[in-house]
């Protein structure tokens, strides 16, 4: 439906914003979570009302992101993944649905071992910080922005909705 092909190109300009400023700044703003969280029940009453999307996907799509928000949940509490990943990771999974879910995390966590060897590597990511960070302590002890690495997943759970 061409409809749900527009919801999914607004999808990815959402997710590309979203990596880009965490990119440059290391926070997520709740207002791109909680767009996409809207975009996608725009997209799945327009697939229910096509016939395309039934109920029981609908509530197994809700489920699969209240998982990823609690394995996030539990992740931000030992310190490994901030807060507005979490929720941004939670949004996007709503897309990813049961059909998507195990490729979008494998996606994810393939360009978020990337970031994080580049970052090891020196490579400059994220916000540019003192000359003093440039020894590998210091950059095995910064952040590393991890929203580039979930849309990435974004963009592959994307582009398969839209194959079909």
């Amino acid at each position: 439906m061409l409809f749900q092909t527009g919801c999914l190109v607004l999808l990815a300009g959402l997710l590309l914003v979203a990596a880009w400023r965490d990119l440059r700044t290391l926070r997520i703003g709740n207002e791109l979570s909680l767009g996409i969280a809207a975009l996608f029940g725009v997209w799945a009453v327009a697939g229910w009302l096509a016939g395309e999307l039934s109920p029981l996907f609908l509530g197994a799509s809700v489920a699969c992101a209240a998982g990823l928000f609690g394995v996030g949940a539990v992740a931000f509490a030992n310190g490994m993944i901030g807060g507005g990943d979490v929720k941004f990771l939670a949004a996007v999974g709503l897309f990813a649905g049961p059909a998507h879910v195990v490729d979008f995390m494998l996606v994810t966590a393939l360009v978020g071992g990337v970031l994080g060897l580049a970052l090891l590597a020196g490579a400059p990511i994220g916000p540019v910080s003192s000359r003093g960070d440039a020894t590998l302590r210091n950059r095995l002890r910064s952040r590393v922005p991890y929203g580039p690495a979930i849309a990435a997943g974004g963009l592959w759970v994307a582009m398969r909705l839209s194959l079909g």
